[in-house]
């Protein structure tokens, strides 16, 4: 059977911070029409599902999908339920953000069948909070860990941002250090990226705020793995770290190139070799809803050399290349040309490979990107 994946945008968001590029709103208009869509283009694509696919995760992601009644969510898990195969053991993942969910809200999102929570912590220093317009402190963050846990939450992973302007390591490691002790069983560490059309973007190109350098970045994320490692946190991502049995099975489907489902405004789909998107507005997606039971904006087919490259780019930043999946899929002519590269890759400590894997070492995963262009 095919492992499937299912994506929610929920758009609604009670305040933009400055680096954040996603799809999202600071209104509570449209919340119930946006219900009634969503679960209207949810019963559309049920003609995807068959007896040779299941899901194995739903994912809400946003915007702040915890800003929602309980019972909001409990909806539109119950239609995907109605529509589509899930198994009884899916992972179902809620993003949220402290400040804007106390404990017994999430008694009640634990009741209706969230068991896992995303929490958008980014850093425990309240400057850095303050720089990056969080509406949190250190000791929000921190309560709404523990409220999480006391709420029933055995499977809590929070994200953090590193290479923060003027942030020493020091505080990095801080920031490490307050979030190993706490009832956490996953990690998201990412390096602070400039996204286009984002207000920090601007306070950038207006030479208010500057960066640091890729080396002290390099330097950071290295040591970032250093200590998750050394702290029972293993890496099986580029960005993202586990206790072993916590690795997300959602974004594993993303990695692992499998097909999944996504609805909401802005939501993305993969199926097969389409790839396709829905219009990037709630009044249009709700519109479109309306009128023809989809949102799709545009699409695309993909073709082998696509595929082929987006394998093994998620491969490598990821698990590795299965040898042996790879050859069932492509044969063995890339990897035999590619040969004397990896060899060298190995020498310099970058690549572990055997009969069985390919698969980037720390030092490796510090220079994914350049690998890749070399490689594809």
């Amino acid at each position: 059977m095919k492992d499937s994946a299912i994506y929610i945008h929920i758009p609604f968001c009670d305040h933009k911070c400055i680096y954040c590029d996603f799809y999202s709103i600071i209104t509570s208009d449209n919340i119930y029409p946006f219900l009634e869509s969503i679960k209207k283009e949810i019963a559309y694509y049920s003609h995807l599902n068959s007896n040779e696919r299941h899901f194995s995760s739903i994912y809400f992601g946003g915007g702040t999908p915890s800003l929602m009644e309980p019972e909001f969510l409990e909806e539109i898990i119950k239609c995907i339920k109605r529509n589509f195969n899930v198994d009884a053991d899916a992972e179902i993942t809620m993003e949220t953000n402290p400040g804007t969910i106390d404990r017994n809200k999430l008694i009640s999102f634990r009741r209706i069948g969230i068991n896992r929570l995303s929490i958008g912590i980014q850093s425990f220093n309240d400057d850095e909070l303050k720089f990056l317009t969080r509406i949190h402190d250190k000791q929000i963050a921190v309560d709404t860990i523990h409220n999480a846990k006391e709420a029933g939450f055995e499977n809590i992973s929070i994200d953090l941002i590193f290479n923060l302007p003027g942030q020493t390591k020091e505080k990095w490691l801080s920031n490490l250090e307050t979030a190993i002790q706490l009832p956490i069983k996953h990690l998201s560490a990412y390096s602070l990226i400039l996204e286009r059309g984002t207000i920090l973007n601007k306070m950038v190109l207006d030479k208010k705020v500057d960066l640091q350098d890729n080396d002290y970045d390099a330097d950071l994320y290295e040591s970032t793995i250093d200590f998750c490692e050394s702290n029972g946190f293993f890496q099986y991502e580029v960005s993202n770290f586990s206790k072993p049995g916590y690795e997300c099975r959602h974004n594993n489907a993303y990695w692992r190139y499998r097909d999944y489902l996504s609805f909401g405004p802005s939501a993305h789909s993969f199926i097969g070799k389409k790839r396709w998107w829905n219009y990037s507005s709630l009044k249009r997606y709700i519109f479109e809803i309306d009128n023809h039971y989809t949102a799709e904006a545009g699409y695309e087919f993909l073709n082998e050399d696509q595929i082929f490259n987006e394998y093994v780019m998620l491969a490598l930043r990821s698990f590795g290349i299965d040898v042996n999946d790879f050859k069932i899929k492509f044969g063995d002519k890339w990897i035999k040309e590619k040969k004397d590269y990896f060899e060298k890759l190995v020498n310099n400590h970058l690549v572990e490979m055997n009969d069985k894997s390919i698969k980037l070492t720390k030092h490796g995963y510090a220079v994914c990107d350049e690998i890749l262009s070399n490689i594809l």
